[in-house]
């Protein structure tokens, strides 16, 4: 009855907005897209992916080529896969891959299957949002995602402590408490 997404390129914003007019049904389309987003210089795409790609669920890693070599699954939701995406580069790790869930609603049970099942070797599979624990995407993933897991993968919460305000009101501590959020989601 309703699509709750949350694009992270402005291909995934076109092509989502195109599924949207072009379905012979309407449902109401909820995106939760940071302006941040607009402005950020790794938030671009290809024209390829404009003319020739279509919306995607899921975006899985692309830079990773031999997925038996991952440890941990990094799933995210929005702009603080930039973040993790500059941390992971910089730090040059290899046994990670970052996962983006695009769609959060109807929840996309087959592609974060296929995605997760790229990674046969991973023995933690983590959620990271820069939110606090209690107003994130958090509390709508744990009963989700945990049934998509094998047993013997650990599932973890990687983000802020649950809090009144979804924000410290100082942007330093902001800042500190991201790249704490980093440091965690890389940490080996």
């Amino acid at each position: 009855n309703i699509q709750v997404v949350n694009p992270t390129t402005p291909a995934q914003l076109f092509h989502l907005l195109r599924r949207q007019m072009h379905r012979p049904f309407r449902k109401p389309l909820v995106v939760m897209s940071p302006k941040s987003l607009l402005r950020h210089p790794r938030s671009t795409s290809p024209l390829a992916a404009l003319s020739d790609d279509g919306f995607h669920a899921v975006l899985d890693d692309e830079r990773v080529a031999d997925g038996t070599a991952v440890r941990r699954v990094l799933l995210c939701s929005g702009k603080i896969f930039y973040g993790l995406d500059g941390a992971l580069e910089k730090a040059g790790a290899e046994d990670i891959a970052i996962a983006r869930v695009e769609q959060l609603y109807p929840f996309p049970t087959l592609e974060i299957t296929a995605a997760l099942a790229r990674y046969p070797a991973a023995a933690e599979v983590c959620w990271i949002q820069e939110e606090p624990a209690n107003q994130g995407a958090w509390s709508f993933m744990r009963p989700r995602l945990s049934p998509l897991l094998r047993p013997d993968v650990r599932f973890c919460y990687i983000g802020r402590e649950e809090a009144a305000s979804p924000a410290t009101g100082s942007y330093k501590i902001h800042q500190a408490e991201e790249q704490a959020i980093l440091e965690q989601a890389l940490a080996r």
